[in-house]
């Protein structure tokens, strides 16, 4: 159990514990679990890793991302169709990710990703890949994703790789199927572990959506 406090000084001590951070750039309030982060950091890398410190404490229910990225001024000469460039570069070279596939508007420093993937993997990586990008100040990943797998999603499947997970209690958490959809419910005692059950069902062949209603339980105390 622990206090608003409490969480608040577990989310400084995993940021500051990040190679690329320095704890100074980032501000953290804490509300009911409810972690808020601001401040100021030169790089969208940074902004990543700082959200995803604060995902993976134990007792943070949800985080509210705030963080501006201010780049060095070098950078800020780059263009949006510069960046446009090297992003579409980037994507041909990596196996992982259908480059046709993918298009890429890039405005004031923002990228939006759109297109029609096959697996949710593949969402990721167009987003993962060019995360370390100069100049890019975020990245709104609108790619859909539709299975090529014409077989049935069996719910059985879906709960027996939840069961094998380490991290999982999968007897909390139940799972509905709805042709191409995937829907999950119940409690979880981590944000890490919500996405990551998350992670788990987008691996099943067939499924195109994902509503992941899990709720992050835990207990906080009035103080120390």
């Amino acid at each position: 159990m622990k206090s608003n406090e409490s969480l608040q000084k577990s989310v400084q001590d995993a940021i500051k514990w990040q190679p690329l951070l320095h704890a100074a750039e980032i501000g953290v309030t804490v509300h009911d679990g409810v972690v808020t982060l601001t401040g100021s950091v030169d790089s969208y890398t940074k902004k990543l890793e700082a959200e995803n410190a604060a995902k993976n404490v134990v007792g943070v229910k949800a985080v509210v991302e705030k963080i501006e990225v201010h780049h060095h001024e070098s950078w800020s000469k780059k263009t949006d169709n510069d960046i446009a460039d090297e992003i579409l570069n980037a994507y041909k070279w990596n196996w992982q990710i259908p480059d046709d596939k993918i298009k890429v508007r890039v405005e004031n420093g923002w990228v939006n990703l759109e297109g029609e993937l096959n697996w949710n993997y593949q969402k990721q990586e167009a987003k993962n890949a060019i995360k370390s990008l100069e100049g890019i100040l975020g990245v709104n990943n609108n790619i859909t994703i539709k299975s090529q797998s014409a077989d049935a999603m069996e719910k059985e499947v879906i709960e027996h790789h939840l069961k094998r997970s380490w991290a999982l209690n999968a007897d909390d958490i139940k799972v509905a199927v709805n042709g191409t959809s995937v829907t999950l419910s119940g409690t979880v005692g981590s944000l890490y572990q919500k996405e990551e059950a998350g992670r788990i069902a987008w691996n099943t062949p067939g499924i195109w959506n994902l509503h992941n209603n899990l709720v992050v339980e835990y207990i906080f105390s009035e103080s120390f």
